[in-house]
C-alpha cells in the first residue's frame, strides 16, 4: 500500500515538475528563435534573459512560503493559491500575440518566471513532508528527468505547436497541464492536513538559514551543492555553438543535442537515481562525477585534436549520460538536507545557491570562450570539475553518515544515527530513533 501511495505521489510531483518546467525553457530558450525572426537585435534576446533572475532570489520567495501559513497543509493551499495565479498569466498572455511588443513580452515572461519559480518551493517542500527519506534520491531523480523533457518540450515542441497552431496554443497546453496536475491536489488537501508536522519554533529568517548550516555535513554539501554541475551545465550550454561551428549543420545539432542529448540525460537521471540509492550517497558522488569528468575531457581531447564526428557524438552522448546522473543527485540530495518542519525554507536557500553557480558559469566560460577558444575552455572547465571530484572525495564520507543518518530514523531496523547527531535531527524536525 505504501509502495502504491509512493509511486503515486512520486508521478504526481514529476508531472508538476514538468508543468513548472516547460513554460521558462520555452519563454527564455525556445522563443529567442522566434524573436529573432521578427528582428530582435542580439542585446534585446540577452537582456531578455534577465526575466530569469527570480530563480536566484528563491530563498527570499521561501520565507512567505516558510511562515505564512494558510491553514493545516498550508503547503497544498500555497501550491494551489499560486497555480491560479500562474493560469491567469497564461491567460493574459495568451490574448495577443506580444512577439513585437518587446516590453510587454518581458514584463509578462517576468511575472510568469516569479510565479513558476515561488510555486517549485511549497511543491518540493512538499516532497520533502509526504515523501519518506527513502524515496528522495529517487524524487531527485524523477525531477532532474522532467527538467531534461522540460527542455526537449519547450524548446523544441512547443515551437512547433505555436507555428502550426498559433500564439496561444502553447499556452493553453501548458495551462491544461497545470490542471492536471493541480486538481489532484484538491483531493489531498485532507490528508495533507493530517499529515502535516508541527509548526516549527518561531525564529527569524537568518536564523533560519544560520540553523540549516548546523545540521551533520550541511557545510561540506553546500560546497558539493556550489561546485558539482556548473562545470557540466556550462559545457552543455557551448555544446550547440561548439558543433555548429565543427562544420555541422543547425537541424543536425538541434536533434543531436535538443533531443537525443536530452532524452539521454532524462534517462540516465532516472538510472541514476535507482543506482545512488543502491551505491550509496558517498560512493554515488564520486562516481558521478568521475564519469563527468571523462566525459568533459573526452570533448575536450576531441575539439582539441579534431577528432571527427563519431567523437563528438559520443562525447555529447557520454555528457549528457553524465549530466543527467550528477543532477538527479544533486536534487536528490537537495531534498535529503531539506528539514521536515523548514521544508520550504532549506529547500529555496539551497536552490538559490545553485542557481547563483548555474549562472555564473556561463559567463566565465564565454570569457574563457572568448580568449583561449573552445578547446582552451573545456580544458579549464575540465580543470573546474577536477577539483569538484577530489572535493566529493574529501567530503564523501560525511555526507554518506549524515544521509545514513536520516534514514535510519525512518528504518527503525537500520544503525541509529550517532549521539552527535541525535539533537540536530530533533532541530530538523526528525525523531530520532532510541
Amino acid at each position: 500500500m505504501n509502495r502504491t501511495r509512493n509511486a503515486s505521489l512520486q508521478l504526481l510531483f514529476g508531472w508538476l515538475n514538468l508543468a513548472l518546467a516547460v513554460p521558462s525553457i520555452y519563454l527564455m530558450f525556445g522563443m529567442p528563435l522566434v524573436m529573432r525572426q521578427y528582428g530582435w537585435s542580439g542585446t534585446e534576446i540577452g537582456l531578455f534573459q534577465l526575466a530569469g533572475l527570480p530563480a536566484v532570489f528563491k530563498f527570499l520567495l521561501a520565507a512567505p512560503v516558510q511562515r505564512v501559513r494558510l491553514g493545516r497543509g498550508h503547503l497544498v493551499h500555497w501550491l494551489l493559491l499560486l497555480g491560479v495565479a500562474l493560469l491567469v498569466l497564461y491567460w493574459l498572455i495568451g490574448r495577443n500575440n506580444l512577439i513585437e511588443q518587446r516590453l510587454a513580452l518581458f514584463a509578462m515572461t517576468f511575472a510568469i518566471s516569479i510565479i513558476a519559480t515561488w510555486m517549485d518551493i511549497p511543491l518540493n517542500a512538499l516532497a520533502v513532508q509526504w515523501l519518506p527519506r527513502s524515496e528522495h534520491l529517487r524524487a531527485g531523480s524523477i525531477r532532474s528527468a522532467a527538467l531534461f523533457l522540460g527542455a526537449i518540450i519547450g524548446g523544441g515542441a512547443m515551437l512547433l505547436v505555436q507555428a502550426r497552431l498559433g500564439w496561444q496554443a502553447p499556452f493553453v497546453i501548458m495551462a491544461a497541464a497545470l490542471l492536471i496536475g493541480v486538481l489532484p491536489l484538491l483531493a489531498l488537501r485532507k490528508r495533507a492536513e493530517l499529515q502535516a508536522p508541527e509548526a516549527a519554533p518561531a525564529s527569524g529568517l537568518v536564523a533560519d538559514w544560520v540553523s540549516f548550516f548546523s545540521q551533520p555535513a550541511a557545510r561540506q554539501w553546500t560546497w558539493l551543492l556550489l561546485s558539482a554541475f556548473p562545470f557540466i551545465g556550462a559545457a552543455w550550454l557551448y555544446l550547440k555553438p561548439l558543433m555548429l561551428d565543427q562544420g555541422l549543420p543547425m537541424q543536425e545539432v538541434a536533434w543531436l543535442v535538443g533531443i537525443v542529448g536530452g532524452a539521454t540525460g532524462a534517462v540516465c537521471s532516472l538510472i541514476g537515481g535507482r543506482l545512488a540509492g543502491m551505491l550509496g550517497t558517498g560512493r554515488a558522488i564520486v562516481i558521478y562525477l568521475l564519469a563527468a569528468l571523462l566525459a568533459l575531457s573526452l570533448l575536450t581531447v576531441t575539439v582539441a585534436l579534431g577528432l571527427g564526428r563519431g567523437w563528438l557524438l559520443a562525447s555529447v552522448l557520454a555528457l549528457a549520460a553524465s549530466m543527467g546522473a550528477v543532477s538527479a543527485l544533486m536534487f536528490g540530495l537537495t531534498l535529503f538536507f531539506s528539514r521536515r518542519q523548514r521544508s520550504a525554507s532549506d529547500y529555496g536557500l539551497q536552490s538559490s545557491l545553485f542557481v547563483i553557480t548555474r549562472l555564473a558559469a556561463p559567463v566565465a566560460a564565454g570569457l574563457l570562450l572568448d580568449r583561449l577558444g573552445y578547446a582552451g575552455m573545456l580544458a579549464c572547465l575540465s580543470g573546474g570539475l577536477l577539483l569538484a571530484l577530489l572535493l566529493a572525495w574529501r567530503v564523501r564520507r560525511r555526507i554518506a553518515d549524515s544521509t545514513e543518518a536520516l534514514l535510519a530514523v525512518e528504518h527503525p531496523g537500520s544503525t541509529s544515527p550517532p549521539t552527535s547527531d541525535r539533537q540536530t535531527l530533533r532541530d530538523a524536525g526528525e525523531t530520532p530513533r532510541p
